[in-house]
C-alpha cells in the first residue's frame, strides 16, 4: 500500500508539471549549464563507469553471447554429504537493445532471454531472463522523470550479463542489499526506482523518489536458511548548489523492509534524516559524504521451526556513507562505503550493513579493455537472528576483454567468493572460485538520425 502511495505521489506531481508546460512563458527559464544535477547520496542510480569512449546514443544492438564457466562449489552445502561439488556450465543467450534520444527524452530497453545448463547437476538446468529499462525525460525546463528498473531469473547470480546491475556501486543512502550470494538455485530478482526533480530556483532543487526490491527463491529446500525478502523505499530531498560545484543538502527517507522465513512476515520499517555534501571537482569526478539519525521499529513473529520467540524493538542508530566516482574517456571507477540499515538480502530479518563495494575499467588499446570489482559486506542482524545468521561476504573479480573486428568480442575473467556464516548451505563451504569465459558476436545499427 506504501509503494502504492509513493508511486501515485510521484505521478501525480509529474501531471501537475506537466500541465506547466502548456504556458512556458510562466516558467524561470534554465539554461542547459545551469541545470543542476542530483547528488549521489539523493540518487537510487548506481554510478556510471562505463568508459566515454564506448558511449553510443540512438543505436538498435543486437546479437549472440556464448559463455561458459568453472566453480569449484556450485552448490554450497545442499548435498547430503555437505560435500563442495564442482561442475561445469555452458549459457548461451541472444541479446536485443535499443538506446534513443533526444533534446527532452533519454531511454533504452536490453532484453537476454537464454538458457544455462550445467554438465553433472542438470536438475539446476534454467530458462534465464534479463532485462534493464531506463527512462528519463525533461517535463519542463526545470523539472525531470526518471524510471528504472532491472529483472534477472537465473539460477546463478555469477553467470549473468554485464548490463543487468553486476558490479554496480551506488552512493545513495537506500536500495536493496545484494551482499548475500546464494549457491546455484532458482532465483528471481526484481529492482526498480522512480525519480522527480524540480530546480526552482537557479541553485536550489527538490525531489521525491522511491525504490523497490523483490527476491524470490523458486525452491527453498536448495537454499537452506535463506529467505525470501521484499523492500520499498520512499524519500524527499532539498539540495543547494554554491560556487556552482558544490551541493549540500538534507535527504528524509522510509523504508519498510519484509522477510518471509517459514511463510510468515518479518517487518522493520525506518525513517531517517540524513545530511548531504557532493563536490564535484571536474566535470568526471565527484565526492559525497552522507550522514544522520536511522530509526528503526522491528516485529518479527515467532518460528514454528525454531525456539526463537516473537520478538519488537524500537531503536535509533547513525547511518553514514561516502562514495566517490571518476568518469573518464579511458579509464571509469566508483568506490562507496556505507553503514545504514537494509533489507536482509536473503537473511531472515532486517540488518545493519556495513559494505564498502568498488568497480573499475581501463581501456588499454582502442580493442583491450581490463576490469576489476570487488566488495565487502559485513551484516549484523537486528534483533536475535535465527541460527546465528550474522556474517560477511566478500567477492572479487577480475576480467579482460577484447574485440576482435567490429562484431566479435570475447571475455576471460575469474571470482572469487569467500562468506561466513552459520546457514546451512553456506557455513560448511563458504569459498568458491570461478573462471569463466564469453564469445560475443554483435551488431549495432543508427536508429533515429
Amino acid at each position: 500500500m506504501r509503494t502504492l502511495f509513493f508511486i501515485s505521489v510521484i505521478l501525480l506531481v509529474v501531471a501537475s508539471a506537466w500541465s506547466q508546460t502548456v504556458s512556458p512563458a510562466s516558467e524561470p527559464i534554465v539554461n542547459v549549464e545551469d541545470r543542476m544535477l542530483v547528488p549521489a547520496p539523493a540518487s537510487a542510480e548506481a554510478y556510471p563507469v562505463g568508459l566515454s569512449s564506448e558511449e553510443r546514443s540512438n543505436y538498435l544492438r543486437y546479437g549472440l553471447t556464448f559463455s561458459t564457466g568453472y566453480s569449484d562449489n556450485l552448490l554450497g552445502a545442499a548435498t547430503p554429504t555437505g560435500q563442495a561439488v564442482s561442475d561445469v556450465n555452458y549459457s548461451v543467450w541472444p541479446t536485443i537493445g535499443f538506446d534513443k534520444s533526444t533534446s527532452r527524452l533519454h531511454w533504452g530497453l536490453t532484453y537476454a532471454p537464454g538458457f544455462t545448463f550445467y554438465q553433472r547437476t542438470s536438475e539446476r538446468n534454467e530458462a534465464d531472463h534479463n532485462a534493464l529499462i531506463a527512462f528519463e525525460y525533461r517535463v519542463s525546463p526545470h523539472v525531470s522523470f526518471s524510471a528504472h528498473d532491472s529483472l534477472q531469473k537465473s539460477s546463478n547470480v555469477l553467470n549473468q550479463p554485464n548490463f543487468a546491475m553486476a558490479d554496480a556501486v551506488s552512493g545513495g543512502a537506500q536500495g536493496p542489499n545484494v551482499s548475500v550470494i546464494a549457491p546455484v538455485a532458482d532465483r528471481l530478482s526484481n529492482v526498480g526506482s522512480l525519480g522527480l526533480t524540480y530546480q526552482y530556483a537557479a541553485n536550489d532543487m527538490v525531489g521525491i523518489g522511491g525504490t523497490f526490491g523483490n527476491l524470490h527463491y523458486g525452491n527453498r529446500t536448495d537454499v537452506g536458511g535463506l529467505s525470501d525478502d521484499s523492500s520499498q523505499s520512499g524519500s524527499a530531498f532539498f539540495s543547494h548548489r554554491l560556487a556552482g560545484r558544490h551541493y549540500f543538502g538534507a535527504i528524509y527517507q522510509y523504508q519498510r523492509l519484509m522477510t518471509y522465513p517459514d511463510g510468515l512476515n518479518s517487518e522493520t520499517q525506518t525513517h531517517a534524516v540524513l545530511g548531504f555534501y557532493t563536490v564535484y571537482p571536474s566535470t568526471r569526478f565527484s565526492l559525497s559524504f552522507f550522514g544522520g539519525p536511522q530509526y528503526a521499529e522491528t516485529a518479527q513473529p515467532a518460528l514454528p521451526t525454531s525456539e526463537l520467540a516473537a520478538y519488537s524493538s524500537r531503536e535509533w542508530s547513525p547511518a553514514a556513507g561516502v562514495s566517490l566516482n571518476w568518469h573518464g574517456r579511458f579509464t571509469g571507477a566508483a568506490f562507496s562505503y556505507s553503514h545504514t540499515i537494509r533489507g536482509g538480502g536473503g537473511l531472515m530479518g532486517a540488518v545493519r550493513l556495513d559494505e564498502a563495494s568498488a568497480t573499475g575499467r581501463a581501456q588499454f588499446t582502442p580493442t583491450f579493455t581490463a576490469s576489476l570489482s570487488g566488495s565487502y559486506a559485513n551484516n549484523r542482524m537486528i534483533g536475535p537472528s535465527v541460527g546465528s545468521s550474522n556474517g560477511h561476504t566478500f567477492e572479487g573479480t577480475v576480467g579482460v576483454q577484447r574485440r576482435f573486428g567490429e562484431h566479435l568480442g570475447a571475455e576471460l575473467g575469474y571470482s572469487r567468493i569467500h562468506q561466513t556464516y552459520s546457514i546451512p548451505v553456506l557455513s560448511m563451504n563458504p569459498d568458491t572460485n570461478r573462471v569463466f569465459v564469453s564469445v560475443s558476436y554483435s551488431f549495432m545499427r543508427p536508429w533515429g538520425r
